[in-house]
């Protein structure tokens, strides 16, 4: 993996923390978000709500190496860890009773991934 050809520091930095800390603790779920995100924009499709909705259990807490998006509903209390939030989608999860946490406040909360599952 070669987070150097990104063009965001913050995202280079976050690539490489994810890598190393799933390397070194032996965490596949970290290295495979770290995989994810290492990949062109292009590549990494947006995940919607709704999609949420139809894939995941109550009270799960979930990743989302990329950005959500507001399409759907939600009406599950879900702990969700993503790139990138739009308005709409972190307005829907807390709604929902849920937490919405970026990827590096989740590394800190649940650094040995049990119990967390990685939607992409």
């Amino acid at each position: 993996m070669v987070a150097e050809k990104k063009n965001n520091p913050e995202l280079r930095k976050l690539i490489r923390t994810l890598a190393h800390h799933g390397r070194q603790k032996q965490i596949p779920l970290w290295v495979a978000a770290a995989e994810h995100l290492d990949r062109s924009r292009h590549a990494r499709r947006p995940v919607n709500v709704g999609h949420l909705e139809r894939i995941a259990r109550p009270k799960e807490v979930v990743v989302v190496p990329t950005k959500l998006l507001a399409a759907g509903s939600l009406r599950k209390p879900l702990t969700v860890a993503a790139l990138a939030y739009s308005p709409g989608a972190r307005e829907k999860v807390l709604a929902a009773g849920g937490t919405a946490l970026s990827l590096e406040e989740l590394l800190l909360k649940h650094a040995d991934a049990k119990g967390v599952r990685l939607i992409a």
